[in-house]
């Protein structure tokens, strides 16, 4: 009788443990989450031959399986773009879920930022960022997404100001931290800013986020022989996001720009 009680005993007690191993496990595996992200300025899809390919944007997008995908001088229904949706036509390409900015109206359509997800979009909203006259308007794209884990993340696509006076540019900086300044949600800020680092509007924009590629600047612009870097991926708070890989992906045929891909490991509460 005893012996028997013992081996319930020791039976009970491999049952707890096994429970106790797993459910640790479960936890453990759901601590971290990584989030493949990629920005591109993709020239309104002209190509560096001009022969309007949206074929080759695609397949740079496809080749790195990002998660979210930020797209610069993206054109809805422009002359110049053939009176396509990009974006619409990127989501068929990609299968991935498109949502288009307008920055301005331009070629008797509308010229911005564009945003392509593998997650679902819980809030979309259009920053419209401060201009001055004789220079173009800028939007600062911005959705609220929904995580396979359920957790929410914040991400923005931008392109500032491109002309040589900096101070469009850094009213627009001031505008996005002023805007995301709340650590309400974990952020991710992309895009063509149009500054090298260092430069005034970096630093500014640095004062709340954190460069992806604080150890691996590589240039960025023009893609045939990259000499600058303009082209970035932020984020923000820092003590919720570890940078995993970075990396530059340089097509001399698709766009004037690289493309930039960082993969991100999130901190989840």
């Amino acid at each position: 009788m005893c012996s028997r009680k013992f081996i319930l005993n020791i039976l009970s007690l491999i049952l707890v443990l096994f429970f106790f191993i797993n459910a640790s496990g479960q936890i453990n595996s759901k601590k971290t989450l990584r989030v493949r992200v990629l920005t591109y300025n993709i020239l309104h899809g002209a190509t560096l031959k001009n022969d309007f390919d949206l074929n080759r944007i695609a397949k740079v997008i496809d080749s790195l399986k990002p998660d979210i995908v930020a797209l610069q001088e993206v054109d809805f229904k422009t002359n110049r773009a053939k009176k396509l949706d990009l974006m619409t036509e990127l989501a068929y390409l990609t299968g991935l879920s498109p949502l288009f900015g307008r920055a301005m109206y331009y070629d008797d359509g509308e010229y911005g930022e564009g945003i392509l997800s593998a997650f679902s979009f819980v809030q979309t909203k259009r920053n419209l960022l401060p201009y001055t006259q004789n220079h173009e308007p800028r939007a600062a794209l911005e959705v609220l997404i929904e995580l396979s884990t359920g957790d929410t993340i914040r991400f923005i696509g931008t392109h500032l100001d491109h002309t040589k006076n900096p101070m469009v540019r850094l009213n627009q900086c001031a505008e996005i931290n002023k805007l995301y300044e709340e650590n309400d949600y974990p952020s991710i800020l992309v895009g063509d800013l149009n500054a090298e680092p260092g430069s005034e509007e970096i630093n500014l924009l640095k004062t709340i986020w954190d460069d992806a590629a604080a150890k691996n600047s590589a240039a960025t612009y023009p893609s045939e022989n990259p000499r600058i870097r303009i082209d970035y991926i932020m984020f923000k708070p820092a003590h919720r996001w570890k940078v995993l890989e970075y990396k530059i992906i340089q097509d001399k045929i698709v766009s004037d720009h690289c493309a930039v891909f960082v993969e991100l490991e999130l901190q989840l509460k």
